[in-house]
């Protein structure tokens, strides 16, 4: 507004320096107002018969028309008005300040050159405000999510281990979308699987554990410092053989003597770990090897996903379909052997008896010559029957000959063979053939029995069939004499 007030001043100003050159004066009363004019402008007339009155309204349609042009030419200050504010605006600032001008005049077309001038300042602050916010945003928010994995409310000296949660449930429990047990459940936490705690919402837990995120309830869960120590305890430390062939020594030295071998590719349990070496777990006992020749790493029970879970589940239903199919065979196979085998003593006896029994005999061959194998178990049965008869055989490292000699994998691969299954030539690798059995109690004449760089055919009654070691060979063992990690069915 003062602008307008000095453009009035200089409108009047013009208009009575034009009436003193023109010849024209004020009457007594105007002459007497010349430095103060009354309020309204009433009563006063100038020479030419104007009075204060049409000046104003002069001055008015000068303003109108001044909007109009600053409407239409989307102008609101002048050259030398943006000069002023130029230069009272710091230098380093002199670029954005323009900026910010030009972008208020869009926005304000009839905003005076204060309120102009004040939107500029304004808008700079808020362009300042914006930036800052941006670059917090970049630089904390990395730390945010790393910090994120900290149990909400606690302090910034967490150390990883404290994030982490311990399912301790019976079988269990289910991971949701949101935390509520009106989510959706996304997947599943069994017993003594690890997570990473997010963060706490009341009594729910935002946790990670595998490729599954979502919320549990707290109450189902350890963490601090006691979901560390039941971490430690179930927590498989696994050694993969990164060499051909692993000397297992009896002493954390490379002097020391050897205890056995293992191949390349097989997975022990690590039982310690000093001074560059890790005690492993074989069948000739615990020994040492060095960290050089092993990949070292801890696995963890982790959450199983919906869609994980199915496609589990799917793939372990191919496996039973597929093991009923070699089943079949088998046992097609085994009444084949038997046929044949009857045929031959038969033939054996007509010999012997002469012309005269063959006839008998013909007839004999035509009745079934072999007990059938009708159930599954039953097949099992034949194989752990059929591997129990190598029993005192040598045990010959990389060997799968069942009379001269075979190391463990190589004896289960050529007591199945037998049966017509192939076999991998690696106790790691039957960890993952056939499908899961859960538990000793539940396994059956013919179940693979895996352990740390070991496996072995259960027989039943809680024994296995296995090519121990030179010392001792193939021989029959209690099952649970080492700690089982894999129990599979092959029929």
């Amino acid at each position: 507004m003062q602008m307008k007030h000095k453009f009035t001043k200089v409108t009047v100003c013009a208009v009575a320096a034009a009436i003193v050159l023109s010849g024209s004066g004020l009457d007594a009363a105007a002459a007497g107002t010349k430095a103060t004019l009354p309020a309204a402008g009433l009563g006063l007339t100038l020479g030419d018969g104007s009075s204060i009155a049409d000046v104003r309204e002069d001055v008015k349609q000068r303003k109108e028309e001044e909007k109009k042009n600053e409407k239409e030419t989307q102008e609101t200050v002048t050259a030398a008005e943006k000069e002023t504010q130029t230069q009272t605006v710091s230098s380093e600032k002199e670029t954005q300040t323009q900026t910010a001008l030009a972008s208020s005049e869009k926005e304000a077309q009839t905003v005076s050159s204060q309120e102009t001038e004040s939107q500029t300042q304004t808008a700079e602050e808020g362009e300042g405000e914006t930036r800052k916010e941006s670059q917090i945003v970049e630089a904390v928010e990395p730390v945010l999510r790393e910090a994120g994995q900290e149990t909400s409310g606690e302090g910034d000296g967490q150390e990883q281990e404290e994030t982490l949660i311990i399912a301790q449930v019976s079988n269990y429990v289910n991971i949701r979308d949101i935390p509520s047990t009106d989510g959706e459940i996304v997947g599943k936490l069994y017993h003594n699987s690890v997570g990473v705690l997010l963060s706490v919402e009341d009594d729910w837990y935002h946790m990670k554990s595998g490729n599954v995120e979502g919320y549990v309830k707290a109450e189902y869960f350890e963490k601090g410092e006691e979901a560390k120590r039941i971490a430690d305890e179930v927590g498989d430390r696994i050694a993969t053989v990164n060499t051909q062939t692993l000397k297992v020594r009896a002493d954390a030295s490379m002097e020391a003597s050897v205890l056995g071998l293992v191949p390349g590719g097989e997975e022990l349990t690590v039982l310690d770990e000093e001074n560059g070496f890790v005690k492993v777990s074989i069948e000739e006992g615990d020994g040492w090897v060095s960290m050089e020749y092993v990949d070292l790493r801890t696995e963890y029970v982790t959450a199983e996903s919906i869609e994980e879970e199915r496609a589990r589940l799917e793939k372990e239903e191919r496996a039973k379909q597929e093991a009923k199919k070699a089943a079949d065979a088998a046992r097609k196979k085994l009444q084949e052997e038997e046929r044949r085998k009857e045929e031959e003593r038969r033939a054996k006896e007509e010999a012997a008896a002469g012309t005269e029994a063959a006839a008998p005999a013909q007839e004999a061959v035509q009745e079934p010559a072999a007990p059938v194998v009708s159930s599954d178990a039953s097949l099992g049965a034949a194989v752990a029957n059929y591997a129990v008869q190598f029993k005192g055989n040598p045990y010959v490292y990389g060997g799968t000959s069942l009379t001269n000699g075979a190391d463990c994998s190589g004896f289960v691969m050529s007591v199945y063979k037998n049966f017509g299954v192939s076999l991998p030539h690696s106790s790691s690798a039957d960890r993952s053939v056939g499908y899961g059995v859960g538990s000793l109690a539940e396994a059956q004449p013919g179940d693979i029995i895996c352990y740390s760089g070991h496996v072995g055919i259960y027989i039943g009654g809680g024994q296995i069939v296995h090519a121990s070691t030179e010392k001792t060979g193939i021989k029959i063992s209690n099952a649970n004499y080492r700690k089982i990690l894999a129990i599979r069915r092959i029929f």
